[in-house]
């Protein structure tokens, strides 16, 4: 492969950097005024696709990279809140806008980011499913953050995302998240005992 078959690719990487700017647009309306970028929450989210894959007994890394691509599409879109999107005419359907984005991609990577993108989005298997409850889940987590930080109308989103997670592991999981507080994993670490939720 010559040097300027990938241009275009490295063009998409480029491109790629816009979403460690672009905000999670809908943490805005719980008051939250620096939310969290489309890149923090698609790093995390692809951590825990790759437990929940594991968990459930799927392909981790399969599950984790369709984590990774879920929301790459938003580089061209932007993070469209559920609320914004009612008013908008045309929903911007992720295959067509990766179809755009990979067009000028050599075959074989061209190829496969699509098929990734498609699988995300049929949800018929067991590792986009793993995948779309880690999205969900990451979204519960990050609500649980915020609402320690004093945003109480982050728990609307606790509760929608915890209600959308269908694995028995993801399920599981939320469980565990919602039973603890931020920092018990630290108290933890640390080998302090009998402080549960301080």
């Amino acid at each position: 492969m010559a040097d300027e078959d990938l241009a275009d690719v490295a063009h998409f990487l480029w491109e790629a950097g816009t979403l460690k700017a672009a905000r999670r647009t809908g943490w805005w309306m719980a008051g939250v005024r620096d939310p969290e970028s489309v890149a923090e929450h698609s790093w995390r989210t692809s951590v825990i696709a790759s437990v929940i894959a594991t968990l459930e007994g799927a392909d981790a890394a399969r599950a984790a990279h369709m984590a990774v691509w879920h929301d790459s599409q938003e580089s061209r879109t932007g993070d469209v809140n559920h609320l914004g999107r009612k008013y908008i005419e045309c929903k911007a359907d992720p295959q067509e806008v990766t179809d755009d984005q990979t067009a000028a991609m050599p075959e074989v990577l061209r190829v496969a980011v699509r098929a990734v993108v498609a699988e995300y989005e049929a949800q018929d298997s067991l590792e986009a499913r793993c995948a779309r409850d880690a999205d969900k889940l990451e979204c519960m987590l990050q609500g649980l953050e915020y609402k320690a930080q004093g945003y109480e109308s982050a728990q609307r989103w606790v509760k929608n995302s915890r209600a959308r997670i269908v694995t028995d592991s993801g399920q599981r999981l939320a469980d565990q998240l919602l039973a603890q507080a931020p920092l018990d994993w630290l108290r933890a670490a640390m080998g302090e005992k009998d402080r549960p939720g301080t």
